[in-house]
């Protein structure tokens, strides 16, 4: 077995940002049960102690670092205690986000600058606060969380889709910089998942939320515990020969958009009814 083969290790240190709640803490608990020493990060303590408590019970190491990934000096400091803290740095996890859905022709320079200041820059902070660990010893791995509508768009999502985009371009272009030193940079774009910010967020009401439903060929929500599970295979050493990459957990959404014919669930009912050609 090659040495990099091995899965994520205890003396592996992942730093979780926006780990106080949803896909960025089940990303955090998934890798402290893995056996790493997970620091997250976050604006507020609470969730985040939160998120540690529930690492410590299933056995896991993990501490809380709050800091606002739009501050570059504070997203700085806060990678230079958790290097104090655990001795190193591993992987980077780039989960923090903001997002809501607006017409492009509604939303307000202030709204348009508060989701690409965290999804965009935030992003370039973080890598670049931890950039000197990783390079530095040689390796290290960065996953960061984007979305579909990123390459594909999606009315109302202007800002984060534009954001979410110069991230996947960002993934790239350092994925060619920096894989002969070492370090793998890729993305991870989930679907509809099951997590109370997004169901506040994106699909507040019973008719929204089966709109959404309705756009998923898996006929289903994710849950945060399955976009962790393919989050900690593209940290762990099992993906050393993927870079540059994005990896799309979204049920088939992005695949299953139509426009000709007969929507794709109204033809499954009938079929299920023993028609045929789409007529009963």
């Amino acid at each position: 077995m090659h040495e990099s083969s091995k899965p994520l290790a205890a003396d592996r240190v992942v730093l979780v940002t926006g780990g106080g709640s949803g896909i960025g803490r089940a990303i955090a608990l998934r890798c402290a049960a893995d056996g790493a020493r997970v620091a997250v990060l976050g604006r507020r303590q609470e969730p985040l102690d939160e998120t540690v408590q529930l690492a410590r019970e299933r056995g896991g190491r993990a501490r809380a670092f709050t800091a606002d990934v739009r501050d570059p000096d504070a997203v700085a400091a806060a990678v230079t205690g958790i290097v104090d803290w655990a001795g190193q740095l591993d992987a980077v996890v780039n989960n923090a986000a903001g997002n809501f859905v607006c017409a492009a022709e509604d939303l307000s320079p202030g709204g348009w600058r508060a989701v690409v200041d965290i999804v965009l820059n935030g992003t370039f902070n973080v890598v670049h606060a931890a950039a000197p660990y990783l390079l530095g010893q040689g390796r290290g791995v960065i996953l960061n969380v984007i979305a579909s509508y990123a390459w594909h768009g999606h009315p109302g999502t202007v800002h984060s889709a534009a954001a979410k985009a110069g991230v996947l371009a960002m993934t790239r272009t350092l994925a060619v910089e920096w894989g002969a030193r070492g370090v793998r940079v890729n993305c991870i774009a989930p679907g509809p998942t099951e997590t109370a910010g997004a169901g506040s967020a994106l699909w507040a009401t019973p008719e929204a939320r089966a709109q959404v439903l309705a756009s998923v060929p898996a006929g289903r929500f994710a849950t945060a515990e399955e976009i962790a599970d393919s989050a900690a295979f593209l940290l762990d050493e099992r993906a050393a020969y993927i870079t540059g990459e994005v990896l799309t957990v979204d049920g088939g959404q992005w695949l299953g958009k139509q426009v000709y014919g007969q929507p794709a669930d109204t033809a499954a009912v009938l079929m299920s009814a023993g028609t045929q050609g789409g007529k009963p």
